[in-house]
């Protein structure tokens, strides 16, 4: 009996070590799921979801972006805000957003609060945009000069006809938005600083330039060429077909959309004049250029910075060159077509 007892006792003992091991394992492993758990990441430089800012100039690259990278990327998505220059920076300083497209860099002051503030602050140049002058077909207009410009913009010059022989009557010059960059740039650095003149009128986007000018012949547009240029193959691609081209470094054939007419700008000491194509923005005969930057206060490791990494990378700046826009680091090769 003694014996027996023992024997029960023992295996009463082992049954409740077990069970008290098996409740330590199970409560230990609970412990480490919910310590890793807390600990990861709400994103990763691939995954999860954030902002973005742009200057609304900018958006037909930005979209371009976007899509690629999404679709590289499954879990990640990017939400694109498109506003005016000063919005965009704005939205980066009052930490709304990580990351913003502008065609202007932050000063040292703005740079230094970032950086106190948020740790860091990353800006690189992404592209060369060129800034287009645009008419109706039915313009008999084909070359202005950058004086001519000038005039035009300060209201010197206020007719067709004082240009070229024309049937046309008052010149009306339209723009995207007032607080658009691209208005910032013509007063700057055409008007260096003057007023524009009473016939200058704002649209509400780029779209609506392009729509304004393709609908009056008195009209001429300023727009980013991006919104009337693209690679003529990549637009017959599927975005799977576009994605797997990026990979190589083949010829981007750039043509301007056919129901407006693109002019060709000439410095005042030139003779030759020339439209806003890649090669000729990036050896500088086409004059009207302007940077454009991304911006970054993501934290290395972020889904901001992945994307900031993306747009800076190879193939976010294969995409950049297949807008028309020069890349900054995708440099472009003339193509004789036959």
């Amino acid at each position: 009996m003694d014996s027996g007892e023992v024997i029960v006792n023992t295996k009463r003992d082992k049954s409740m070590k077990n069970i008290l091991y098996f409740c330590t394992t199970l409560l230990t492993a609970l412990i480490i799921f919910v310590s890793c758990d807390t600990k990861k990441p709400a994103s990763t430089s691939t995954t999860g979801l954030m902002t973005i800012v742009c200057d609304e100039s900018f958006q037909n690259i930005l979209s371009q972006e976007i899509d690629v990278f999404e679709y590289t990327y499954p879990n990640a998505n990017v939400i694109p805000y498109y506003v005016d220059e000063k919005s965009a920076i704005d939205s980066l300083l009052k930490f709304k957003t990580k990351i913003i497209i502008t065609a202007h860099e932050l000063n040292k002051k703005q740079v230094e609060y970032l950086k106190e503030e948020k740790g860091a602050c990353r800006t690189q140049r992404i592209a060369v945009d060129a800034i287009a002058l645009i008419v109706n077909k039915d313009n008999p207009l084909s070359v202005l000069s950058m004086s001519e410009i000038e005039e035009i913009m300060s209201g010197k010059v206020s007719r067709w006809n004082e240009l070229a022989p024309s049937k046309l009557d008052s010149i009306r010059v339209i723009f995207d938005n007032q607080g658009s960059s691209t208005v910032q740039y013509m007063r700057d650095s055409v008007l260096r600083g003057a007023e524009f003149t009473k016939n200058v009128y704002a649209q509400k986007n780029n779209a609506e330039v392009f729509k304004a000018v393709s609908k009056r012949k008195d009209a001429i547009g300023i727009i980013g060429v991006s919104w009337i240029s693209g690679d003529m193959k990549a637009k017959e691609l599927s975005l799977d077909e576009k994605v797997k081209a990026l990979q190589h470094n083949d010829t981007t054939t750039t043509a301007f959309d056919n129901t407006i007419k693109v002019l060709k700008i000439r410095r005042d000491d030139s003779v030759e004049a020339f439209q806003p194509y890649q090669a000729y923005i990036y050896d500088g005969s086409y004059p009207l250029y302007r940077n454009i930057y991304v911006i970054s206060s993501g934290a290395g490791g972020s889904l901001a910075h992945g994307f900031y990494s993306f747009i800076t990378g190879f193939t976010g700046q294969k995409i950049i060159q297949q807008t028309g826009v020069l890349p900054s680091v995708v440099r472009p090769r003339m193509v004789n077509l036959n």
